[in-house]
């Protein structure tokens, strides 16, 4: 007898339901092209520093190989006078290098902190074909910049969003799970705690220390693990007097191994679909800091900081359409991810034209006794 198909994803052996759910997120187009895009995009921002840069990939020098974007070269490496880290977008130092070797530069040769100071017109300059996007108000190039700050915001809310899961999802199983005093506490002290003023905590605290990337996302974190924990909550309520649950403790079993390899798996399937809407959340929630000056520090390349230079400067239409649409894409692709996973794992499209399975009567049961008799 020839053995049944094993079904494999990437190698991995899978579950028939797993199948499933593969198979309805698959059939939404809409979600399967989102997500390659966005996967693209994103591998793409991750690369920001061999994309964008003001230093050469690759040089070749009096007979020798040198990679700026991975070491710092002094100018007497080249023939230079200063000790101090090469300016290779010197027009001096640009002829020493190409009198006896060349240079292979990034396809935009800027960073997002590189300032172009031989414009041709008061900066913010309109696009051209050295400045594809234009620059801003303070001569730097809106494409790097644009790439930059990508990569920092989605870097930001994957982040934000994981540790807020993990958080809220143990927060809302112990609450589900025990109910009784301890989800009684554990709902009064999110009451208090979701009543803080948060953007002025962020106020406050801007005005004692420097924020930056760090700071900002544990600030944050202290907010953003209530999110979930409603959703986890009412599953484990819902699963905590199942008959499942019931025999395991009958046998013994410890309430962490209940709610962590028993319960939780049916939890996480609400959790999931949330994931991708509490990381747009996670986004637009530092977009929203830097466009109001309580984000990351200034200089950095950052979505809500070019929206602000945007309505700044009227007369630079370019800077806030390119931190609009960038934005709008990014959230789009997320939304229509999100709604694929959904699909994905709604029970009423999961299981459905699946037959179910034959019932079992009496005769049904001793058909086979009797046939064998016969």
């Amino acid at each position: 007898m020839q053995a049944p198909p094993v079904d494999r994803f990437c190698g991995v052996r899978i579950s028939p339901l797993t199948r499933r759910r593969l198979h309805n997120f698959r059939a939404n187009r809409r979600g399967v092209w989102s997500l390659w895009i966005f996967l693209a995009l994103f591998a793409g921002s991750l690369f920001a520093e061999v994309v964008a840069n003001d230093k050469p990939l690759l040089i070749y020098f009096d007979g020798g190989f040198y990679a700026p974007i991975a070491k710092a070269y002094p100018e007497t490496t080249f023939g230079g006078t200063f000790e101090t880290e090469t300016d290779y977008r010197d027009p001096f130092v640009a002829d020493l290098i190409d009198a006896q070797g060349w240079m292979i530069w990034p396809p935009i040769p800027y960073n997002h902190r590189t300032v172009t100071w031989d414009l041709p017109v008061p900066a913010p300059a309109p696009p051209d074909a050295e400045h594809w996007l234009g620059t801003d108000d303070q001569a730097r190039d809106v494409t790097a910049r644009l790439i930059y700050g990508f990569r920092i915001s989605i870097i930001f809310g994957l982040v934000l969003t994981i540790f807020s899961s993990i958080i809220g999802v143990a927060a809302g199983a112990v609450q589900g799970y025990f109910g009784g005093w301890t989800d009684l506490l554990f709902q009064r002290f999110m009451e208090i705690w979701s009543g803080l003023p948060t953007l002025y905590l962020l106020i406050i605290m801007a005005s004692v220390v420097a924020p930056n990337f760090w700071w900002l996302l544990g600030l944050m974190l202290l907010f953003s693990w209530m999110g979930l924990v409603g959703v986890v909550r009412a599953e484990f309520l819902r699963a905590r007097n199942f008959d499942y649950v019931r025999a395991a403790r009958a046998l013994g079993v410890s309430n962490g191994v209940i709610m962590f390899r028993h319960v939780l798996p049916n939890a996480m399937v609400a959790t999931l679909t949330f994931l991708p809407f509490v990381l747009s959340g996670s986004i637009t929630t530092l977009t929203a800091l830097d466009f109001i000056g309580f984000g990351l520090p200034p200089g950095s390349a950052s979505l809500g900081e070019l929206l602000a230079q945007g309505k700044a400067n009227l007369q630079a239409p370019w800077l806030g359409l390119t931190g609009f649409f960038t934005l709008a894409i990014m959230l789009s692709l997320l939304v229509f991810i999100g709604e694929a996973v959904r699909d994905a794992f709604d029970p009423r499209k999961l299981f459905a034209g699946v037959a179910p399975p034959p019932e079992t009567t009496a005769e049904t049961a001793t058909a086979p006794a009797t046939g064998g008799g016969a």
